[in-house]
């Protein structure tokens, strides 16, 4: 009898009765029970934290912080019942602790009191850290523990973001300050180099003006040296033609009778003495004129020097932003420019209280001139003429006496003036020097004013001034630089698609368990009627692995519509557990035939040893090293991997490596069991009487 039909007449004992029937649709259910109540389990269970009750201890007394009220402790509250994890309940903090160690919370999450005054503080000269306080209890649940440190480095991330962005932002805040400080300085620079740049100016007239001042003055003081020296001639030259024409005179009037031969004697003498003093009138007239030209050029170019020291000054030291480095010189040059305008004002006045003498001094010395030059010529004819020259001389007389007192005054006056002429020249000197000077430095000044400037227009351009929408931006990405940008590539929607290649085959490895416990590895009758070898074992693998396809299709097709198990190949999903069931159906025939009762032992230590070396759960390369060395050569860890890429997605390079592996264990297991087949036909002592029974 051929194994199909050998097959058939097994799977129909079930038929003859209620209680096989109802074991047959038990097999059939047994891995739908165990796959889909443990998925259905574990669906989803991070979409219902919103189930788990959580303690939510808010004891946040808020801050100020640039003064704005800070409610770190509220804001996070508000978000937190806003969001959908866990089911959050506002206690106190001894009700949270309470309710944490008696099972009533599975953990809670406490702001303390000065939460948000350690957030205010980044802001201020001593930060420090906020903390928020999370008490878990493992007796309660393990796995709540874990989730919850999860979701607590979430909520503290955000709060750290948000206490960051608080801080920078007042960074930035001081950052646009500085920047409009640093223009307003760059300003005030600009305009310290163009008022610098002014004096520097004046300065370099000044110096200019005062070189000619000092020439001016040179020659001042040389002219009235010269004039004074002259004077000192006039007056001796005025007091002696005084004398002589007072002696003159009271010699003619005394002797009036006596004249003509005292004429006649000294006709000489007088014309010597009448021209003598024509020509001292003349020298005196020309010196006047020099004097009275040069006393106010002088006078007017010393307050001219002094007047420009003055505007330097107020400019550089009572009015500018910046004490001028040269401000004690400058006062020294003032000061001395004044002395100097001063003593020609001493001057100019001397001569302007005596310009109307010096006129009529004039006049007197040109009638002097003429009327000595006229005695002169008419001398040798004095005898001639007594009377008219008794006349003349008493005239004389008296001209001569107002000369010798003009004159005397003059070269009183004429000395003070040379004094003060060196004195002017000397500190006209000094205020050259120190002008120059000063225009050397103004140079030097308004260089480093302009670099003063230009560095800090520089600085000014280097230093960011943020505008609110900049601000936002820049304290956004500073506050939380490095964001994950995570890409799924083939993305399980929930918990249970992630685990359904990991309880799928686990199910069909019970339900051909269990099927081998009510249908015989091997089939009796084909035992009994001497069948090949090979058709034995095909005659007991054929039924379990048409229930396993049964069981298969039950087992997906409530995952599918009644669990949402969602598949990227549907069909190739189904078509794979076909091969997975018979290749689990072959091993779990051979381990019962060649091992008889032991078999079903070793068939379930080999389901343990699958479970942990698959790398269902957490990845192979995390367990000990055992499980990672027979990890390669077990089926389950080809048929999870391949059930991840048939199921969320991928290349399906796993799915035909696995596909190779299956039929190669299938095809040796099936060897396996027909070699058993052949040893089963040939009765022992110990297949008579077993060792154990099951």
């Amino acid at each position: 009898m051929r194994s199909p039909k050998l097959a058939a007449l097994e799977l129909r004992r079930f038929g003859r009765g209620k209680l096989p029937r109802a074991a047959l649709v038990a097999l059939l259910v047994l891995p739908l029970l165990y796959g889909a109540l443990y998925l259905w389990s574990f669906w989803d269970p991070y979409g219902r934290l919103d189930r788990i009750p959580v303690a939510l201890v808010n004891d946040d007394k808020g801050a100020m912080a640039g003064g704005k009220r800070v409610t770190a402790g509220d804001d996070i509250t508000e978000g937190l019942r806003e969001s959908d994890t866990f089911d959050w309940h506002e206690v106190s903090a001894s009700e949270a602790r309470a309710g944490v160690e008696d099972g009533t919370y599975y953990l809670s999450l406490t702001m303390p009191a000065d939460f948000s005054e350690r957030i205010a503080s980044s802001a201020g000269d001593s930060p420090e850290t906020g903390a928020l306080q999370v008490r878990t209890n493992d007796a309660n649940n393990y796995i709540v523990g874990q989730i919850s440190r999860t979701v607590f480095s979430e909520v503290r991330t955000a709060a750290s973001t948000k206490a960051s962005r608080s801080f920078l932002d007042r960074i930035f805040i001081s950052f646009s300050d500085i920047h409009g400080a640093t223009v307003k300085a760059a300003d005030g620079a600009d305009q310290l180099t163009g008022g610098i740049g002014k004096a520097e100016k004046g300065s370099k007239d000044l110096a200019d003006g005062l070189k000619g001042a000092k020439d001016g003055s040179s020659a001042l003081s040389k002219g009235l040296k010269k004039l004074d020296t002259g004077a000192g001639a006039l007056e001796d030259g005025s007091r002696q033609v005084a004398d002589g024409t007072r002696t003159l005179a009271d010699k003619v009037n005394a002797v009036d009778d006596k004249v003509g031969p005292f004429i006649k004697g000294n006709e000489k003498t007088i014309g010597d003495t009448a021209r003598l003093v024509a020509d001292s009138s003349k020298a005196i007239r020309d010196n006047l004129d020099t004097l009275v030209k040069a006393a106010p050029t002088a006078a007017k170019g010393a307050h001219a020097a002094s007047e420009v020291l003055n505007d330097v000054y107020k400019a550089r030291c009572e009015q500018a932003v910046l004490p001028d480095p040269a401000c004690a010189d400058l006062k020294k040059a003032k000061t001395a420019a004044a002395d100097v305008a001063a003593i020609a004002d001493d001057l100019n006045t001397l001569i302007g209280d005596q310009h109307g003498d010096l006129k009529k001094l004039d006049a007197d010395l040109a009638t002097l001139q003429k009327q000595a030059q006229a005695l002169a010529d008419r001398a040798p004819h004095l005898s001639e003429d007594l009377q008219d020259a008794v006349a003349k001389i008493n005239k004389l007389n008296e001209g001569a006496t107002k000369v010798a007192a003009g004159a005397r005054k003059l070269h009183s006056g004429l000395g003070t003036a040379t004094t003060g002429a060196s004195e002017l020249d000397t500190g006209v000197g000094k205020l050259k020097t120190g002008a120059q000077t000063l225009n050397g430095g103004m140079y030097k000044l308004v260089d480093g004013s302009g670099k003063l400037a230009g560095g800090l227009h520089d600085g000014a351009g280097k230093i960011p001034d943020y505008d609110k929408k900049d601000r936002d931006q820049r304290t956004g990405v500073m506050a939380d630089p490095v964001r994950l940008v995570s890409k799924d590539l083939h993305n399980a929607p929930n918990y249970g698609t992630g685990f359904a290649p990991y309880f799928i085959p686990l199910s069909l490895w019970v339900g051909a368990m269990v099927a081998y416990m009510l249908i015989p590895p091997m089939n009796r009758r084909a035992l009994a009627t001497g069948a090949p070898a090979w058709r034995i074992a095909l005659a007991g693998w054929l039924p379990v692995v048409a229930i396993g396809a049964l069981q298969t299709v039950a087992l997906m097709s409530v995952l599918h519509w009644a669990i949402g198990l969602e598949m990227a190949r549907a069909a190739g999903t189904v078509g794979f557990l076909f091969l997975v069931t018979a290749c689990f159906a072959a091993i779990v025939q051979w381990l019962n035939a060649r091992f008889g009762a032991a078999g079903r032992i070793l068939v379930l230590a080999l389901l343990m040893l699958q479970l942990t070396s698959a790398g269902g759960t957490y990845p192979v390369q995390t367990s000990p090293r055992f499980f990672n060395a027979i990890h390669p050569f077990l089926p389950m860890s080809y048929i999870v991997e391949a059930l991840r890429r048939l199921i969320t997605g991928g290349g399906l390079g796993p799915v035909w490596h696995a596909c190779v592996v299956l039929l190669a264990f299938t095809a040796g297991a099936l060897a396996l069991t027909a070699l058993s087949a052949r040893r089963r036909q040939v009765w022992t002592l110990d297949r008579l009487h077993p060792e154990l029974s099951l």
